[in-house]
């Protein structure tokens, strides 16, 4: 779609700036300088070896789980199999991985292997590729288009919202159980409340209505809410929600959110939701931080 500049209530069409990249290492060069703005997370490396070929960009998201990113300038659909090829790899030398971010982050840092990602960036994927991209996990695909004027527009062509299966061994029984990590998997993990469950299901419903979000469920501790960053997340107890934020800095007059800046990564604030007579108010400070992604 289009993209229009305002000025003195007129509508200025801005039009495609396609080569404002020079070359495939000028765009992830720029995605690696700017990556925390642009996809939340934090940069690890650029050009890292491996067996075969260099991996574009190493990161790690807010949760701690290894990214990996490949850029294609234009579209070429091979992107696609490099990426499940990197992934592999990664798959099997997670030692590698551990001693990058030891090194670039601290050896206190400690890496979540639950849901390593690959990120796939390009000017546009065929049918093929968006449809084969569906039959396996943690592959997203994220459109980029240059304009004039300097701006920059990102869009999720596909995120994965399929469940995350794991086998986990029960120490007790020594058996292999699978688990769905689904939204009732999150509510009854604590035995949650009727009323936090009506709070979840509120917030949910009201959230859902922000254009270009994703619901992130398929997670061991909580349901995640992103645009191509994230911007919310709920981990749940008995009696309690609680709701992390980007930042611990909002329109907030009731003072409920916390600053959990101290954590030093990811989410900079967290509020403590127990009543339903909050959730109003409680979404409007989760609008505040979905708006601080686009």
């Amino acid at each position: 779609m289009p993209i229009f500049q305002i000025k003195n209530k007129k509508a200025n069409q801005v039009f495609l700036d396609i080569n404002h990249f020079k070359n495939e290492a000028d765009l992830r060069d720029f995605f690696a300088d700017n990556l925390e703005q642009l996809l939340g997370m934090r940069f690890l490396s650029i050009e890292y070896p491996t067996t075969d070929g260099r991996i574009d960009t190493f990161a790690i998201d807010e949760m701690n789980s290894p990214v990996i990113i490949e850029y294609k300038w234009g579209q070429d659909n091979a992107i696609f199999v490099q990426g499940l090829f990197y992934l592999n790899w990664l798959q099997n030398n997670r030692k590698h991985f551990d001693l990058l971010v030891a090194d670039k982050l601290g050896k206190e840092e400690k890496v979540n292997w639950t849901s390593p990602r690959v990120i796939l960036v390009a000017q546009g994927f065929d049918n093929r590729t968006i449809t084969a991209v569906q039959q396996v996990e943690n592959v997203e695909l994220i459109k980029y288009v240059p304009y004039r004027q300097d701006i920059l527009y990102l869009e999720n062509v596909y995120v994965p919202n399929q469940l995350k299966k794991i086998k986990e061994k029960s120490v007790s029984a020594e058996l292999d159980v699978e688990r769905v990590y689904d939204i009732n998997y999150h509510l009854s993990k604590h035995h949650s409340t009727n009323e936090i469950k009506d709070i979840f299901y509120k917030l949910q419903e009201k959230i859902q209505t922000l254009p270009e979000v994703e619901e992130v469920i398929n997670q061991k501790t909580g349901i995640t809410y992103r645009t191509t960053k994230s911007f919310t997340r709920f981990e749940f107890g008995k009696t309690v929600v609680d709701v992390l934020v980007r930042n611990a800095k909002y329109n907030d007059p009731k003072n409920l959110v916390d600053d959990i800046t101290a954590h030093l990564w990811g989410y900079k604030g967290r509020i403590k939701l127990k009543t339903l007579k909050d959730v109003n108010y409680i979404f409007d400070i989760i609008k505040q931080s979905y708006e601080e992604t686009l």
